[in-house]
């Protein structure tokens, strides 16, 4: 449980307290207004603060955006629709979220990550040596793990039409 947030009226502390919320992990422009308007009884000094960071490059949307997408795409494997989301959370305007997500994929082949999450989930639930087809529950349920991963669903309902169904490919989902 978090205790209350000290009440900071100096610019000098509120800048200080900017630095080492950079130094733990980079935020975006909202995070850190919410967090430092958090410790200020004005908002005139969080004003200058984020002026000052954003004037001397320590605070960019557009930076984090793409820092942030890529760390998600490759680290955890998620789609592009679930970082959009994420970021939309954290207060990073649209335009910069559009454009990391723009460069983040050119490079990634989002069908190449679908296949790569289908083979790890299908080779845990059959088993190392079981050669049987999946069936359409587990199917339905691969299919919402990758929805929720947000991968778009053409791509996933066309990735996992080559997965081998005891029954029609047709009944999947969506």
């Amino acid at each position: 449980m978090r205790s209350e947030a000290r009440q900071s009226a100096s610019e000098t502390e509120l800048y200080t307290a900017a630095l080492r919320a950079l130094m733990r992990r980079a935020h975006s422009t909202f995070e850190l207004r919410t967090y430092l308007e958090r410790r200020a009884g004005q908002a005139a000094p969080v004003r200058r603060v984020l002026a000052r960071l954003k004037q001397e490059k320590l605070l960019d949307d557009a930076r984090y955006a793409l820092d942030f997408a890529r760390a998600r795409a490759s680290g955890r494997r998620q789609g592009g629709r679930r970082i959009a989301l994420e970021l939309r959370k954290r207060g990073v305007p649209d335009r910069h979220i559009d454009a990391a997500i723009a460069q983040v994929f050119a490079d990634l082949d989002e069908a190449a990550m679908v296949r790569k999450v289908i083979e790890r989930r299908t080779r845990a639930a059959r088993g190392a040596f079981d050669a049987r087809p999946l069936d359409r529950k587990k199917m339905a349920s691969l299919y919402r793990t990758l929805l929720r991963a947000g991968f778009d669903p053409g791509v996933i309902r066309r990735e996992l039409c080559a997965v081998p169904l005891p029954e029609a490919a047709e009944d999947l989902p969506g």
